[in-house]
């Protein structure tokens, strides 16, 4: 069987044809403009990069915008996953989002999966999506490299709709991302701006909100490369569940160089200059008069004094993750109200996707009514 999403007049639609723009406004006078974040539930814990480079500011903009924040473990399943781990850690990383800051009661937090809406609408867009643009995705030519073409699923490949999806039933004014993230918000514009062309004003058409102030962190034993869940050693990352002596340990034996002077410079002391760029983000203190303190002193000092400052962050959101996971019920039940206020949003939104595209609406039971079975 085969089938394609068609224009007004009834003609094939081209996929990748690129629209005229329509602007949509989905926002009531006076409403906060909403935004929307997730990371994965890849790894046992987040780290600091995750925390200093994203979840602070989640914690801020709660304040100040209708916060959306999701744990996508659709996305997760694009490579192999075993199935007790990943529910592991999808509790792991929401309680680290709450632990961190991220309040219940002034943001919806949710679990993808509990929210059949993303599915349904990644659905539509995959229809609209052309070959050629979903195959530009630069994060899908990576990951597939690395697991070898043979491997990689059509999960992958079409990762980005999905997280077109999830962005476009929200209907944000604005998406909270890294730089390496960009091209897939992108995408989402085009294909909101396409839809809105070719069925009449829906979506909202996002903005990237690229978080320049946010504090970058490096691998501690790779300071050229930002620190990551995929890195090959864990001996870079500090994890928001470590206990002080790993991360002691870890600050340690940070790679730093030859020299003893303390001063940052990225390009020629990257080591030195993670350190101090982990040092300001967690104490407030501008990096040059962390650098003016140090003068004169070893690294050491400065490695000794940062393990302190961290693990002292680090402690109360490492309780606070401890206390939610000693009581999962207690934690899918927070996460379940969550997923039903992300309902009352999506599935608005996909029952006017659903009738602008021309499917038939859902009558619910009624089909009972007609003794049909």
């Amino acid at each position: 069987m085969t089938s394609s999403i068609t224009t007004e007049t009834g003609a094939p639609a081209d996929a990748s044809a690129e629209p005229k723009p329509v602007t949509s406004t989905k926002l009531a006078v006076g409403a906060k403009h909403r935004v929307l974040s997730g990371m994965q539930p890849s790894a046992d814990s987040l780290h600091l990069g995750n925390y200093l480079g994203a979840l602070v500011n989640w914690v801020r903009m709660q304040d100040e915008y209708d916060a959306v924040y999701f744990i996508p473990d659709l996305h997760a399943i694009t490579v192999p996953q075993d199935p007790a781990e990943l529910a592991h850690r999808t509790r792991v990383t929401a309680a680290q989002y709450i632990a961190g800051g991220v309040d219940v009661e002034k943001c919806t937090l949710f679990v993808q999966s509990q929210v059949p809406e993303h599915a349904q609408l990644a659905w539509v867009l995959n229809c609209i999506t052309g070959m050629g643009e979903a195959a530009r995705m630069t994060q899908f030519k990576d990951k597939a490299q690395k697991q070898g073409s043979d491997h990689a699923s059509v999960g992958l490949f079409t990762y980005p709709i999905l997280q077109a999806a999830d962005i476009l039933l929200y209907q944000p004014h604005g998406v909270p991302v890294g730089e390496d993230q960009r091209q897939h918000v992108e995408l989402s514009r085009d294909l909101a701006n396409r839809f809105n062309s070719r069925f009449g004003e829906t979506f909202q058409v996002p903005e990237a909100f690229i978080q320049k102030e946010s504090a970058k962190i490096y691998d501690l034993q790779n300071p050229n490369a930002k620190m990551s869940k995929s890195a090959e050693s864990p001996a870079g990352l500090i994890n928001l569940l470590d206990d002080p002596k790993t991360v002691a340990k870890r600050i340690k034996s940070a790679v730093t160089d030859t020299e003893t002077e303390i001063r940052y410079d990225r390009e020629n002391k990257p080591g030195v200059s993670n350190l101090l760029t982990i040092y300001s983000a967690i104490s407030g203190t501008p990096v040059e008069k962390i650098v003016a303190d140090y003068q004169g002193k070893m690294y050491g000092h400065l490695k000794v004094d940062l393990a302190e400052l961290v693990s002292g962050h680090l402690a109360p959101i490492r309780e606070r993750a401890n206390e939610l996971l000693a009581d999962p019920a207690e934690l899918d039940r927070l996460l379940a109200l969550g997923a039903d206020k992300a309902r009352d949003i999506a599935s608005a939104t996909l029952a006017d996707v659903y009738s602008k595209v021309g499917f038939l609406p859902y009558r619910g039971d009624a089909h009972r009514d007609l003794g049909v079975r």
